[in-house]
């Protein structure tokens, strides 16, 4: 099937070059050029495991090309994937939707057949229903539906290709089998989908980020319950996960989240509600957020007191500034927000990231940056695990004490063996584990 996409961050491009693995002929448009070059290149502008050996891979078929004349993307395409951006509006904690407007616009005007418009992109409920009825003005041979991603930043390939599920937002038959049509080699493999009406189809992206962030903030205001009576949140986590109701994944306290999804989803979701009139139904989604910036505040008033209340004249040096491991997005991270706070405290603070460095150069210019966590450690009056990334797991605490100037850790992801890093000298301090009142 001939498919466009349009857009190319890291949705599109991601989703574009899986379509194109499952055999469908797929052009992908975007305006910004040099991003149009690197992909035709076989060069990601982004860090995705695997997806630079994938996007190599269907390029080399010819059934994948990159352009920037949305004409030539839009032409003959049976379905067309809208996949463009939807940031915090400036000033607003609403969503930005005018690149998905454009992206519908553009497709509309451009299309030589009929076919089907499916929005990808997180948006506010309510925003397939005014686009389908835009469309139905201007265009009777093209339907609107909605077909949300789930795709997590490292497992971004995997989530595409081997979903845990698919949802079709549709108003019709033909959409309807348009999409298994899509997805036919998935679908025939097992994978579950589900048929919703539009709405509903919106709203299942922003419930499940919703009930994430929710679930992640619950843990962390355990922790800080944990650091007032010397309990161990990690602890209480695992006894918690043994509860088949409740379930271990995403109950792991520590920094909070970040990332481009659900910070920005859950502010946009509370935003839509309380246009919607139903902003009582979303109050606790202020606290979700409050709860989790209170972590990088936590973080930061520890590494204070652990090296003596002041940071003027000491050196921190923070491993990690992408917001997850395995990808190199610093948007809204935790990592690096907790790095910048102390440089502007006073600390002098070297950071080591494996993939993130150059996005988190272009966002804080002003903290020092290393090749090497070894560099990055060197003469540090304190080590701040601050991502989670396996080569900071793997450190041999041994080594690394003959680096620092004094052997101090914070993990604020609690990921590190603490017994064997205080058998080899250091004194170690972690979020939600008591033992450290500020």
């Amino acid at each position: 099937m001939r498919l466009s996409v349009i857009g190319t961050g890291y949705l599109g491009a991601v989703h574009a070059a899986c379509m194109a693995h499952l055999g469908h002929e797929v052009v992908a448009y975007d305006t910004d050029a040099s991003k149009i070059a690197a992909l035709s290149a076989g060069t990601s502008p982004f860090y995705e495991p695997g997806f630079d050996e994938l996007l190599s891979t269907v390029l080399a078929t010819g059934r994948l090309r990159f352009t920037q004349s949305v004409q030539e993307a839009v032409s003959g395409a049976a379905v067309h994937f809208v996949c463009v951006g939807t940031p915090q509006l400036a000033g607003s904690d609403a969503a930005n939707i005018e690149y998905v407007n454009s992206a519908f616009r553009a497709v509309v005007a451009n299309a030589d057949c009929d076919g089907l418009i499916v929005g990808k992109s997180t948006v506010p409920v309510g925003t397939a229903q005014r686009l389908a009825e835009e469309v139905a003005k201007t265009s009777s041979g093209l339907e609107v539906a909605w077909n949300p991603e789930f795709l997590r930043e490292g497992k971004a390939i995997e989530d595409t290709l081997q979903p845990d599920r698919l949802v079709f937002g549709v108003t019709s038959e033909y959409a309807e089998q348009a999409l298994q049509d899509v997805y036919a080699t998935l679908l025939d493999g097992g994978t579950p989908y589900l048929t919703a009406d539009l709405p509903t189809s919106e709203l299942v992206k922003v419930a499940a980020n919703a009930f994430l962030a929710t679930k992640i903030s619950f843990i962390n205001a355990m922790a800080e319950v944990c650091e007032i009576v010397d309990a161990d949140v990690t602890v209480l986590s695992r006894a918690l996960g043994y509860d088949e109701r409740i379930g271990k994944r995403f109950l792991n306290a520590g920094l909070g989240f970040g990332g481009g999804c659900l910070p920005k989803d859950i502010r946009a979701f509370s935003a839509r509600a309380g246009e919607l009139g139903a902003s009582d139904a979303l109050r606790f989604l202020h606290e979700v957020d409050k709860i989790n910036l209170r972590r990088r505040e936590k973080a930061v008033s520890v590494a204070r007191a652990v090296v003596g209340g002041e940071f003027l004249g000491k050196s921190i040096a923070v491993l990690g500034a992408a917001f997850k491991p395995n990808s190199d997005d610093v948007r809204d991270s935790p990592a690096l927000n907790v790095a910048a706070a102390m440089h502007l405290k006073g600390a002098d603070v070297r950071v080591h990231d494996p993939k993130a460095i150059d996005n988190a150069k272009a966002r804080f210019p002003t903290l020092g940056y290393f090749d090497s966590a070894e560099e990055a450690c060197r003469k540090a009056d304190l080590i701040v695990l601050a991502t989670e990334w396996d080569e900071y797991i793997n450190i041999d605490p041994e080594a690394f004490r003959a680096l620092v100037k004094v052997p101090r850790l914070l993990d604020t992801r609690n990921v590190i063996d603490r017994e064997a890093w205080s058998r080899a000298g250091w004194q170690v301090y972690s979020l939600g584990r008591g033992g450290l009142h500020v």
